[in-house]
């Protein structure tokens, strides 16, 4: 299909392109006709959306369910105070339109999953994933492998980020770097672990310059590459990739031919139980059962360096890794009350759930972690 050809204002917005002789006229016209899917409209989407619509990419789709929530706005640029509560989708439409009137946003106000990945993957020519989590991760890989788009990669944790373009026709996918999902809570999420907060955005520039070079077809894309980025040393490493000929979806003889359960396969409900087995108290309610007397085991499962940074006086701290081998230490609470916290309260879930299924009777998860503590009962308690 023949380009359109450029208006004169356009012209004038997109020169420093027009001067590149390896974009110039023909490359600005494909940007202008490319379209983008940004799944995730967070850390890594926002400086994403802001400089691939500066760029001139004619369409982006941004898919995102969620609201803008205060703990959003150190990292996710595209929000201000007053979006807080608004939809994600619906604050980036109107900065974008704001930023460049040649891009057209179209919003998918949802979740992905596996009955409309394909139909919603199929209607762009690049798939850039901004996602936090592993189910999402595994199928918009798996529904890229058999759509045949490529998949911007991109990822962030504390101070490292990591960076590839996954395209199972010109080398491996996601799954053959990761053929498994790591366990399920052993990996801390950005809420439990924190991130810096421009961290988003140097990721976010390297995914943006990839999806820009596949759009107007120049340079190298990172195919059979993992660029990794430590912040706080600022060294980048590349690591080389290679496909993987036992990969279920993308090799010799793939197993994965439809996209399937991917909550499941991640090892997470893809609905919350009715009920849970233990008990959610608050961290009020523990303060104050407390300081009434009442003899509980208040059982702190963070990391080391977590304890560090912020503690509950009168606590008894091991590790959730550590816990199973040193489950001895608790043996005089089997039938006492045991309350269980982490950061906010994931991991401690799962703490419950393996003192339960080791005989203890009386198990409680503090619901908001030591984040609720430090909120509702000691602000002296450092938050983090």
């Amino acid at each position: 299909m023949q380009e359109a050809p450029l208006r004169a204002e356009q012209f004038e917005r997109y020169r420093r392109h027009l001067a590149l002789p390896e974009i110039g006229l023909e490359g600005q016209q494909a940007l202008l006709a490319g379209r983008v899917l940004l799944i995730g409209a967070g850390g890594l989407g926002c400086p994403l959306a802001q400089y691939l619509a500066a760029a001139g990419v004619g369409t982006l789709g941004i898919l995102d369910f969620d609201r803008v929530d205060a703990s959003n706005l150190h990292r996710q640029v595209l929000y201000g105070s007053a979006d807080v509560g608004r939809l994600k989708t619906e604050v980036a439409a109107e900065r974008i339109a704001a930023m460049n009137p040649d891009v057209r946003v179209e919003r998918h106000d949802l979740q992905l999953s596996s009955e409309n990945a394909m139909q919603i993957l199929a209607d762009y020519d690049v798939v850039v994933d901004g996602t936090d989590n592993f189910p999402t991760r595994y199928l918009s890989n798996d529904a890229c492998v058999l759509l045949g788009r490529p998949n911007v990669h991109g990822s962030i944790f504390r101070f490292d980020g990591q960076a590839s373009v996954f395209d199972a026709r010109y080398g491996p996918c996601y799954r053959c770097l990761y053929p498994e999902p790591p366990p399920p809570g052993s990996v801390p999420s950005c809420a439990e672990g924190g991130v810096l907060g421009v961290l988003p955005g140097l990721i976010a520039m390297i995914q943006a310059t990839e999806t820009l070079k596949l759009l107007a077809g120049v340079g190298t894309p990172l195919y059979g590459r993992l660029l990794q980025i430590d912040a706080l040393s600022m060294e980048f490493h590349e690591f080389k990739l290679k496909k993987d000929p036992a990969c279920p979806v993308c090799g010799e003889s793939p197993s994965v031919t439809e996209l399937i359960d991917y909550e499941g396969f991640c090892g997470t409900p893809a609905v919350e139980p009715a009920e849970s087995a233990f008990p959610e108290v608050a961290a009020s309610q523990v303060a104050a059962r407390r300081e009434q007397g009442e003899s509980l085991l208040l059982l702190d499962v963070r990391e080391a360096d977590e304890v560090e940074r912020a503690s509950i006086a009168d606590t008894m701290w091991i590790p959730l890794g550590s816990l199973p081998e040193r489950l001895g230490e608790l043996e005089a609470w089997r039938e006492a009350p045991v309350v269980v916290h982490c950061h906010h309260g994931g991991r401690s879930a799962q703490a419950c759930e393996m003192l339960l299924e080791r005989g203890f009777r009386r198990v409680e998860n503090m619901s908001g972690g030591i984040e609720a503590w430090s909120l509702t009962v000691d602000a002296s308690v450092p938050r983090y």
